[in-house]
């Protein structure tokens, strides 16, 4: 490229109100944010920098960094934070800009092993017959038939086995169970013909997980995931730092003792069953994870190391399991050359023995041990107390362009806590306003008299502040909770007879995108969740109008990394507070608000019960984080907002 793109004229030609977007999009029009976004991007490709770019919702920020990237005519790697946008890119909007800039332009997609049908465990699990259900069976079989005729594998592309189904545990492939090139099926690998066509694309479409699992095999000397690029572009950006330190730290679960075991009876089975030493050992671990289980409470719940370590029936069922683990690996050892699912099985569990015993051994500098616990299983993590060290070389490695977008990136303007979370250093910001009319398109209501949230009965006034405010909106509600204790507390009220008119939805009752579906399909729901709901849903149009938050997000002070991390903020004389927690609150806080306009036509309330947004000196950092809408206190006026929307209807609604 020999100038910016800028310069060149194309921008403007493709944004414009007559230009090839507008004729290949429905509903395109010209947005000044979007335009001026695209130049930043095209900029920071043409001088190979980095780019921080928060923008808000209805700017496009999809075309705005699609545009240039695909006429700067390197090669473009574009990282999501969801198979769902991944699937979006890839499927509809990829394909829209590469027709409109009428270039020739190659491109793939590229999932985790885990989206694709592996042929070794399907035929295993065809000859095991081992499937609880008759409807795993019909699953099974129609599993089958797409890997026999669908070039891709891909199991987003089978609509008929819900992506959930336990059956896909059992014909897909993970890290630790793929057999690599010692597999029989190599050659014709779903997981290995998606690498080579992402190899030969021009633009290829990933997700975090996969980006950061390639930085991984790199470091281990095992080749490469991911072709090099002249650009990266990262979309919801804002979940890296999450998926960083996920991925440069480690974790071992007892449900992957469980499917270690499993496998390891299958493939005895294989062999005929003759190895009842081995069979033993394979048997004696689900009885031992189980034990570990039950010396902690209840789901959820997330210790540091210090505090489960002295606990004895913890550390003596900690220990019984990596006495089984190790007996189990022997074992495997003794007869790993008798298949190579069972060397594989050797591998995995001498890896297994590894991180347990360092996990009993305690922190090294720089990183926390903890530990979560599910309803059936416990994960044993070791994460580093900032990612910024290695993101910061995985930067510096290749004189690339970085682009990070997304809605939530800065706190009125100030992308600092983001930066500091990366290691970013000499980059360009941008932040753009949505070009929603805010003022006259939403209110945000924070009821008066509530108690303060640490208040025993603080849950059930949000749950008589929405039941109140439900016949206004009709239902057509989303309550977004900051825990699932207080979600549970607002379901069991909501359904209880006579107390709520309208349908209720809970997270947990289906999958999310059934649960959004259903909530559409109604009309008039109220749909019911935590974290997992407040960022990646659209719901567009009158099904959604009112958004309740149940208390300001700030992250639960028990979060051993978390703790951990002001704790090293305060030995380095920074306020923790300040620094970590208000930020993080106030993004967090923007994306659950983000659920409630979603065009130009959405109108709507939005509910925040917590007291403290306005009594509090560090409420108007969080009110600054929000759109710009009219603040009211009195039910009356989320009353009157809704009568008026209903009587101007058709002008609110011109589709409809």
């Amino acid at each position: 490229m020999t100038k910016p793109l800028v310069l060149q004229g194309r921008l403007g030609e493709l944004f414009a109100a007559d230009g090839p977007l507008a004729a290949r999009v429905p509903g395109f029009r010209p947005r000044p944010q979007q335009l001026a976004m695209a130049a930043a991007v095209a900029q920071a490709i043409d001088s190979h920098g980095v780019l921080l770019a928060e923008a808000g919702t209805g700017t496009g920020k999809t075309f705005a960094y699609l545009v240039p990237a695909l006429l700067s005519g390197g090669k473009v790697i574009v990282s999501t934070g969801t198979r769902a946008l991944q699937d979006q890119l890839y499927r509809r909007d990829l394909p829209a800009v590469r027709d409109a800039t009428g270039l020739p332009l190659t491109i793939a997609l590229l999932k985790g092993r885990s989206n694709y049908v592996c042929h070794h465990h399907l035929e295993r699990t065809l000859a095991d017959g081992l499937l609880d259900l008759a409807e795993q069976v019909t699953q099974l079989r129609a599993i089958e038939r797409f890997a026999a005729r669908n070039a891709s594998g891909d199991r987003a592309l089978l609509a008929e086995v819900p992506e959930d189904a336990p059956v896909w545990q059992k014909v897909t492939s993970t890290r630790e169970n793929c057999l690599g090139s010692r597999c029989e099926h190599h050659e014709r690998c779903f997981v290995l013909n998606a690498r080579r066509n992402a190899l030969k694309a021009d633009v290829v479409v990933v997700n975090h997980h996969l980006f950061f699992a390639d930085i991984l095999l790199k470091d281990e000397g095992g080749g490469e995931l991911l072709p090099a690029c002249n650009t990266v572009i990262f979309d919801e950006a804002h979940q890296l730092p999450d998926t960083a330190t996920l991925f440069f730290g480690s974790s071992r679960s007892t449900a992957q003792l469980v499917e270690l075991a499993r496998d390891v009876r299958a493939a005895l089975q294989a062999l005929g069953g003759d190895d009842r030493a081995l069979a033993a050992a394979a048997q004696a671990i689900d009885p031992a994870c189980r034990r570990l289980r039950s010396t902690l409470g209840e789901a959820g719940q997330r210790l540091p190391h210090a505090q489960a370590i002295p606990d004895v029936a913890f550390a003596e069922a900690l220990e019984a399991l990596v006495l089984v683990c190790e007996t189990l690996a022997a074992r495997l050892d003794a007869v790993a050359a008798r298949s190579e699912d069972l060397q594989l099985a050797a591998e995995r569990a001498r890896e297994a023995c590894t991180d347990l015993r360092c996990w009993q051994a305690g922190a090294q500098g720089g990183e926390v041990l903890w530990l979560e616990a599910s309803s059936q299983a416990v994960r044993l993590y070791r994460s580093p107390l900032s990612v910024a060290p290695w993101f910061s070389e995985v930067l510096a490695a290749q004189p690339r362009s970085w682009v990070f977008t997304s809605a939530t990136l800065s706190v009125a303007g100030d992308f600092r806590l983001f930066r500091e979370q990366l290691g970013l250093q000499d980059v360009d910001e941008h932040s753009w306003e949505s070009p929603f009319d805010y003022a006259h398109q939403a209110l945000l209501y924070v009821p008066r008299d509530l108690p303060e949230p640490a208040a025993p009965a603080y849950t059930a006034a949000v749950v008589a502040t929405l039941k109140q405010l439900l016949p206004f909106s009709r239902g057509r509600a989303f309550g977004l909770f900051t825990s699932l204790r207080a979600l549970r507390e607002a379901a069991r009220t909501l359904r209880q007879p006579g107390v709520c008119p309208y349908p209720v939805l809970v997270q947990g009752d289906a999958p999310r995108h059934q649960l959004l579906e259903r909530f559409k399909q109604l009309g008039n729901a109220v749909l019911l969740g935590s974290m997992s709901f407040w960022e990646g849903v659209d719901v567009r149009g009158e099904a959604l109008s009112l958004v309740l938050i149940d208390r300001l997000p700030f992250a639960p002070p028990d979060d051993p990394v978390l703790a951990a991390r002001l704790e090293q903020l305060r030995q380095a004389g920074e306020h923790p507070f300040t620094a970590h927690q208000l930020p993080q609150a106030a993004i967090l806080l923007k994306q659950g608000a983000g659920r409630l306009i979603r065009d130009e036509y959405d109108h709507g309330v939005l509910v925040i019960c917590d007291p403290r947004l306005l009594s509090k000196g560090y409420g108007r950092a969080l009110r600054a984080a929000l759109p710009p809408m009219p603040l009211v206190r009195e039910p009356e006026a989320v009353a009157d907002f809704f009568a008026t929307l209903a009587q101007d209807m058709p002008a609110a609604y011109p589709s409809l």
